[in-house]
């Protein structure tokens, strides 16, 4: 026959497992300092164990209070009053909020306790913090709606030779793909890159990034707003929307590109024996068609979205890296250090205007002033030891900027020169007239300066008596 209910005795695994080991204890199977190992406990406490199961039986184990009112219980009227002061006045609270109303009255509850109590009573549920659903963003309908671009740095080469680093283009509809490979994922090779999607397609509706400092402008890794890039310029020139995505898995079409390349491409580099950046790029172009054959689709609507180039997109002025510099009195600009004359003919207002310099992605520079190139040479500076001539404070970029293109006040005595100044002293000569003037002798190199024998430096230090 089974044992009677009452003979039951509810226990947990962990006592479950203490009683097996001092049973062996009370068989004489197991020493007491065995048992005490194998609890990991003291062997005086296996002793006092040992007593109160051979005084008590197997329930000595179960702890005293086991089924009983804790003895730091909440005092029952005022839970009571709690949960129908809840239920009353705050029903939609949280247990938080309500907590501090209660205090208020004179009811103070821990809100931990508060939500237990609100749980048990079945006045609140639960909220659990999921991470938020991700689905994959259905495809643009048309060719040319939305390309995604980015660029993947990765051992393309596997240390063979250079280092190169992978930019990729992939329209969202179809999922054809331009890409080439660069040196660095500079402004001026993703240009490069946005040039030659240009000039094979047309202009997207939409160019979709991540917030990389090239399509994002940051100062000290914090955002700039109202500021913008050079890339962001040229796509606003372009009448092509940037749109900065928040998270990789965002823009995942160009990620699992380049998951893909870093699989497939790797290996064709491989057996192609590419060592340089100019073997990759020429290996690149069937990459590319196989790729583009093997896993492009055709897109929901037959249509392109792609717009034609017009007349006033001058690509290579558009990607280009842009900076612009006030113009001096005497037609004279200061870029990088150097100084360039700019050349006649004297357009109205450019004197004391400002110009905008193009680094070109051909390696060539561009000064326009408006929708008008100016020409220009450079003037040359004299070389000397100790840096260069003091310049007149007119020609610096940052004071043309503050002076906000006004004519400086002549001088007394009569007007000179557009840009001299009085030297009091110095050499008064402007960017336009180098140091020294022609046909006149150079400055002697003066060597390092000397104190002499009496001079204080040199004499001992004597503490003061």
């Amino acid at each position: 026959m089974g044992a009677h209910p009452r003979d039951r005795i509810e226990m947990s695994q962990k006592e479950r497992d203490t009683l097996k080991v001092l049973h062996g204890v009370l068989a004489g199977e197991r020493s007491q300092a065995e048992a005490a190992r194998l609890l990991r406990r003291s062997v005086r406490h296996v002793r006092r164990l040992q007593r109160r199961l051979e005084a008590q039986g197997d329930g000595a184990l179960v702890h005293g209070l086991r089924g009983r009112p804790s003895n730091r219980r909440a005092d029952p009227a005022l839970k009571a009053a709690v949960l129908k002061a809840y239920r009353q006045d705050y029903p939609d609270f949280g247990p938080t909020l309500a907590c501090e109303k209660l205090a208020q009255r004179g009811l103070a509850v821990g809100a931990e306790t508060l939500r237990r109590w609100l749980l048990a009573a079945g006045l609140w549920q639960r909220r659990r913090r999921r991470e938020p659903h991700r689905s994959r963003r259905p495809r643009r309908a048309c060719f040319g709606e939305l390309v995604q671009i980015d660029a993947s740095i990765h051992d393309w080469l596997e240390g063979r030779g250079d280092e190169v680093v992978l930019i990729g283009m992939i329209d969202d509809a179809t999922g054809r793909v331009l890409a080439r490979f660069y040196p660095a994922g500079t402004t001026a090779a993703h240009m490069d890159l946005l040039g030659r999607w240009l000039r094979r397609h047309g202009r997207p509706l939409a160019l979709y990034s991540d917030r990389h400092s090239i399509f994002e402008p940051q100062d000290k890794g914090k955002l700039s707003p109202g500021a913008e890039t050079q890339f962001g310029r040229a796509c606003r020139e372009l009448d092509v929307e940037l749109i900065r995505a928040h998270s990789p898995q965002a823009k995942g079409r160009v990620e699992r590109l380049f998951g893909t390349a870093q699989d497939r491409w790797v290996k064709e580099l491989r057996l192609a024996g590419a060592r340089t950046l100019a073997e990759a790029n020429r290996l690149l172009p069937r990459l590319l068609r196989d790729h583009n054959r093997r896993f492009a689709r055709p897109a929901a609507e037959a249509r392109d979205a792609h717009r034609a180039l017009g007349p006033g997109h001058r690509l290579e002025a558009v990607l280009s890296v842009q900076e612009g510099r006030a113009v001096s009195n005497d037609y004279v600009i200061r870029y990088r250090n150097r100084f360039y004359q700019l050349l006649p003919p004297a357009l109205p207002g450019l004197r004391g205007g400002r110009v905008v310099i193009e680094e070109r992605l051909d390696g060539k520079r561009a000064v326009r002033y408006g929708q008008a190139y100016l020409k220009y040479r450079e003037v040359p500076q004299a070389r000397r030891r100790g840096g260069s001539a003091p310049k007149p404070p007119e020609f610096s970029a940052s004071a043309a900027d503050a002076s906000g293109g006004k004519k400086s006040p002549a001088p007394e005595g009569g007007a000179g020169p557009a840009g001299m100044q009085p030297s009091g002293g110095r050499s008064g000569r402007t960017p336009a007239l180098p140091y020294p003037p022609a046909g006149a002798a150079e400055h002697s190199a003066k060597g390092p300066w000397r104190p002499p024998q009496n001079h204080p430096w040199r004499r001992r230090f004597k503490r003061q008596k």
